[in-house]
């Protein structure tokens, strides 16, 4: 069985460099993406990892991680982009019947609505300097990690970010009220530290510790700034990215985690999440002087 998956996973690493239309969406998405931002894909890669195999009667299942690395060519710049999905694949006797993206259960705070993040003090200002840098850097040392002095979700693209930015200086404040500020602190966090929608509404409307300016084009990002993204289109925010590249033309490329990735393009038009509805919110992290 573990031969099967191999050989499943090397045929999508195939279709990539064939004529005509994939099995596999996932390569159609990416395929489709590369070719309207005029990226020559050069190389990929793939390992597959067992995290847990289930067996019951002559059924059996596997959880397994697959770590795409990809070798990109856009103009004369060479970028190596990475991915990581967690997959789910079903036999029965032995033979594959079903090989697809794991579905990730909502954190229960993401049921949490309206929150009065920043319902008191206001106006009072925490003075900061926001180190770019080391922002990315941590971005770039836990992309498909866990530190161990946080908690690790199921769904942690949020919590990943803001250690990112806590990393690069940004103070946290609201201890021990969950509804106020942003922090983490002896094993307990703000709704806005590791909810993608309480984040942006942080990030939208902090006018105290770390703050952020929203703007309109993607290219006017810095390394170490955010991007936040509702899928559906429906209001609520799902999702968040760090900055940590550019690419030849001057757009985003961003780490981040739950499909753990690095350098990845900003617009997410290659994950199964997409949609034509999708809504972003571009945020530019402000020193707190």
């Amino acid at each position: 069985m573990k031969e099967q998956m191999e050989k499943q996973l090397q045929k999508r690493v195939n279709d990539y460099f064939t004529d005509g239309k994939s099995e596999f969406p996932e390569v159609e998405r990416k395929r489709t993406l590369l070719l309207k931002r005029d990226v020559d894909l050069k190389r990929v890669k793939a390992k597959a990892n067992i995290i847990n195999q289930f067996i019951k009667n002559e059924q059996s299942e596997f959880h397994y991680t697959c770590h795409f690395t990809f070798l990109l060519k856009q103009e004369d710049r060479f970028f190596i982009e990475e991915e990581v999905e967690k997959r789910v694949a079903k036999f029965h006797q032995g033979i594959l019947l079903e090989d697809r993206e794991y579905s990730y259960q909502p954190l229960m705070e993401d049921t949490v609505s309206a929150i009065p993040i920043n319902s008191v003090l206001k106006n009072v200002r925490i003075p900061y300097e926001y180190d770019r840098i080391k922002a990315v850097q941590y971005a770039e040392r836990w992309w498909n990690d866990s530190n161990p002095q946080y908690k690790n979700f199921e769904n942690n693209c949020t919590n990943f970010i803001s250690q990112c930015l806590r990393a690069g200086g940004a103070p946290m404040w609201g201890y021990p009220n969950r509804t106020i500020g942003w922090w983490y602190e002896r094993n307990n966090w703000s709704y806005s530290w590791s909810v993608a929608h309480a984040f942006c509404l942080y990030l939208s409307s902090s006018m105290k510790g770390l703050r952020a300016k929203e703007i309109e084009d993607p290219r006017n990002l810095q390394l170490g700034d955010v991007i936040c993204y509702d899928f559906q289109g429906d209001g609520r925010f799902d999702h968040s990215t760090i900055v940590t590249g550019k690419d030849a033309y001057g757009y985003p490329l961003v780490n981040a985690q739950t499909t753990n990735s690095r350098l990845r393009y900003w617009s997410y038009e290659d994950s199964s999440a997409y949609t034509d509805q999708i809504q972003y919110r571009f945020f530019s992290i402000v020193d707190g002087a």
